[in-house]
């Protein structure tokens, strides 16, 4: 178990040199279309997205509308009580997780956390920080920051070769130039 593990952080561990993308979402029609164009990306499937930003930012509307793109069906909650919510669509496994209550890191043995990472599927976590010290390093870190008129200013940033292939193909699909950060 702890070796297959030790694998998943090993394979994911790369260093990538892809600038971050930046992006300007004015409203949640923004974030859904952006979730659609993630959901049609064929590296999510197996990739590790944490998702950052302050309460009421946006994090959990994102992953509704990305777990909606990718065939979820019914109600999405955020499982901010349950710490996890699992989703399974033909060939595709789906953990949202979200740290925000996260204390103690027995939770994570006794939650069978590690077994979750150490398995294909999409992960997506709310709130990561909360757990850092027991998760592999991310594929892709979406930053979402609100503005006084309550439009999202959104920074990816791929941290493995997968992620890099998330960044890459988003940025193709970006109808206007993308504004890179330096």
């Amino acid at each position: 178990m702890g070796g297959a593990s030790l694998g998943l952080w090993i394979i994911h561990a790369v260093i990538v040199k892809t600038p971050p993308l930046l992006l300007h979402w004015p409203d949640e029609n923004a974030t859904q279309a952006f979730a659609q164009q993630l959901a049609g990306q064929a590296a999510l499937r197996n990739a590790f997205v944490c998702l950052r930003g302050n309460l009421g930012a946006g994090k959990t509307t994102l992953v509704r509308h990305l777990l909606g793109a990718l065939g979820v069906q019914g109600r999405v909650k955020s499982p901010t009580y349950a710490v996890v919510e699992a989703y399974t669509l033909p060939g595709l496994d789906i953990w949202h997780f979200d740290f925000y209550r996260f204390n103690d890191p027995r939770e994570w043995e006794d939650a069978g956390f590690r077994d979750i990472f150490a398995s294909p599927g999409l992960k997506l976590a709310e709130w990561p920080d909360k757990a850092a010290s027991m998760l592999p390093p991310a594929d892709l870190d979406i930053q979402l920051e609100v503005d006084p008129s309550e439009q999202r200013t959104v920074s990816l940033r791929a941290h493995t070769a997968t992620g890099e292939t998330l960044l890459k193909g988003l940025s193709a699909l970006q109808t206007h130039k993308p504004e890179l950060a330096p």
